[in-house]
């Protein structure tokens, strides 16, 4: 299971002026705003940015200015992948630390989606195990309990983080993950195909 919501991409205009900058092509920019405020790229400037992808990441360095933020839910096996992208991504995550003990558990807080029927009626005996733990904790705040929280946290938990990254960044994301076995990752990566001009620019290796 995986939520990706409130999605934004930020910074393009600027992005596409420093693209200009070793050429002093300036002139032949052909971007702007329409009504709604999307920066809309012009004619002139698609093509360079195009050329530019292709090119190959030295040349691309653009890429790395334009800057998406988005809040991902995902259970921790998959955020254990995601990891792997820490260069050019900032995260803000829900605390298990501080938190985990905050609100009872329920099935949905766990990524279910792909159990078995006896694996799924074995994990709710699991849960309902977490939880009578969670109110021993609550009750006496004994410490044990709190370890014992944290220890038996199973890696289908969802956790909630903001990730702020860049083009760069998804243009690697996608050609590594695009096939991978855990549905996740294509849920993600329909999600890159979406943003603005990314069948353009992310997919600078064509398809």
């Amino acid at each position: 299971m995986i939520k990706v919501e409130h999605g934004s991409v930020m910074n393009l205009e600027n992005a596409i002026r420093g693209a200009r900058n070793p050429l002093n092509s300036w002139a032949r920019s052909d971007s702007a705003y329409d009504e709604n405020g999307n920066y809309i790229l012009g004619e002139n400037d698609l093509d360079l940015a195009k050329r530019l992808c292709a090119a190959g990441s030295d040349h691309r360095k653009f890429m790395r200015q334009i800057l998406v933020c988005v809040d991902i839910t995902a259970p921790l096996y998959w955020w254990k992948e995601f990891d792997t992208y820490k260069v050019a991504t900032v995260a803000n995550s829900t605390s298990t630390m501080h938190k985990i003990h905050a609100k009872p558990f329920e099935l949905s807080d766990f990524s279910t989606d792909h159990m078995t029927a006896g694996a799924l009626e074995a994990f709710k005996t699991y849960v309902d195990f977490m939880e009578q733990t969670r109110l021993k904790y609550m009750e006496n705040k004994d410490k044990a309990f709190w370890y014992d929280l944290i220890q038996l946290l199973p890696s289908s938990y969802n956790q909630l983080r903001t990730i702020t990254m860049n083009y760069e960044t998804l243009v690697n994301i996608y050609y590594a993950r695009r096939g991978h076995k855990l549905d996740e990752w294509h849920t993600l990566c329909d999600w890159i195909l979406s943003l603005p001009y990314a069948k353009e620019l992310i997919c600078c290796k064509g398809e």
